[in-house]
């Protein structure tokens, strides 16, 4: 089985990355991630991260950009992730005001996908759609939204990174999806988590909550997962002790097998 690529969602750094966006970056390289997924870049311009990134040795492959931001200046996010060297395009979550109501205002949703990513692809980058819990409990037509939303756009204009984490949170199998999506799946979210009294859910580090790892990642190589994302919504611990803690485990379950 051959390996697939270790990320870390940026996202889980946040408050870091606020205070000293590079000198997090370099911690990051340090712990022994390959890549990183932006969800912001701290005011650096491009070509500033670009050198970043290969002064580090760190692949910034992928960004989460908003659909705000994709709706008010896609050109400019396309820019930027073709400067640093990213492959893909991601749009992370929809706000609540942008969450359809009902089977016809998904449809709509699902055209706009479907032309941004056809317009990303175009210029030689790959779009895509993370999904979290509501995207399960939408109705598109006779599916759920989420399985509408690729049934109703193209594999060529919307790939599939698929957060396993909130796969099972809204109450389905992550290994099913992962082979249903076999193909289209470049990139996925490793989380862990388990949930609080009032059935919250709570984000921790790999190999302490509930989701069966060993067989997401076994499933992931044969779906054709490129990377694998490693990503904590809150940390218990100091976010870096956390991100080295998920680290250690995917090195003694994973990387040195």
């Amino acid at each position: 089985m051959n390996k697939i690529n270790i990320g870390l969602q940026l996202y889980t750094l946040r408050d870091l990355t606020a205070l000293d966006f590079e000198g997090t970056l370099r911690k990051v390289a340090e712990l022994g991630y390959q890549g990183v997924e932006f969800a912001g870049y701290g005011d650096i311009p491009a070509e500033q991260m670009k050198s970043l990134l290969d002064e580090l040795g760190l692949q910034g492959f992928s960004s989460h950009v908003s659909l705000e931001a994709m709706r008010k200046d896609l050109q400019k996010e396309i820019d930027y992730l073709k400067t640093i060297g990213a492959a893909y395009m991601i749009c992370p979550f929809l706000m609540p005001e942008d969450r359809p109501q009902i089977s016809e205002e998904w449809s709509k949703l699902f055209s706009e996908l479907q032309e941004i990513g056809t317009e990303v692809s175009k210029q030689g980058l790959i779009f895509g759609y993370h999904n979290h819990d509501f995207e399960f409990i939408g109705q598109a037509g006779e599916h759920n939204a989420f399985d509408g939303m690729f049934m109703q756009t193209t594999p060529a204009a919307v790939q599939v990174e698929m957060d396993v984490c909130w796969v099972q949170f809204a109450g389905h199998h992550p290994i099913e999806y992962i082979h249903k999506y076999a193909g289209r799946l470049p990139l996925l979210h490793l989380k862990d988590f388990s949930t609080d009294e009032q059935g919250q859910m709570i984000t921790l580090e790999l190999g302490q909550g509930s989701v069966n790892l060993p067989a997401v990642i076994e499933a992931s190589a044969k779906a054709g997962v490129q990377w694998l994302i490693v990503e904590q919504d809150v940390c218990q611990n100091p976010p870096l002790e956390s991100i080295s803690n998920s680290y250690s485990w995917l090195k003694q379950n994973y990387l040195n097998q």
